[in-house]
Parts: structure tokens; C-alpha cells; sequence
């Protein structure tokens, strides 16, 4: 009985499992912050993307 409550308190199997836990926690909240950060200009490129592509496909049909 004393063995296994001894190595009951030794176990860090779980401590490890709340790190890996940590770190994939920090991980996300710093891919979040990334993408939400550039947002904003990848919606502005693909906007100027799609006006060219829309005045590209206007003049070709204009030149027909």
C-alpha cells in the first residue's frame, strides 16, 4: 500500500500532459492573433485582385 502511494506521488505523467497542454494552448492563441492581425490586408489584396481580374474580364469582352 505504501509502494503505490509512493508512486502515485512520483507520477508526473500528468504534469507533462497539462504542459503539452500549455503549449498547444499558447501556440493557438498566437496563431489567432496572426491571422486576425493580417486579416486586414489580405482582404485588401484580394480585393485589388478581384477589381483587376473584373476589369481584365470587362475588356475582353469589350474587345470581342
Amino acid at each position: 500500500m505504501i509502494n503505490t502511494i509512493k508512486n502515485f506521488l512520483n507520477d508526473e505523467s500528468g504534469a507533462t500532459a497539462i504542459e503539452y497542454g500549455l503549449i498547444a494552448a499558447l501556440v493557438s492563441v498566437a496563431a489567432i492573433a496572426a491571422l486576425q492581425s493580417l486579416g486586414g490586408s489580405l482582404q485588401s489584396i484580394f480585393g485589388v485582385v478581384s477589381t483587376e481580374l473584373g476589369n481584365a474580364a470587362a475588356n475582353a469582352n469589350a474587345g470581342s
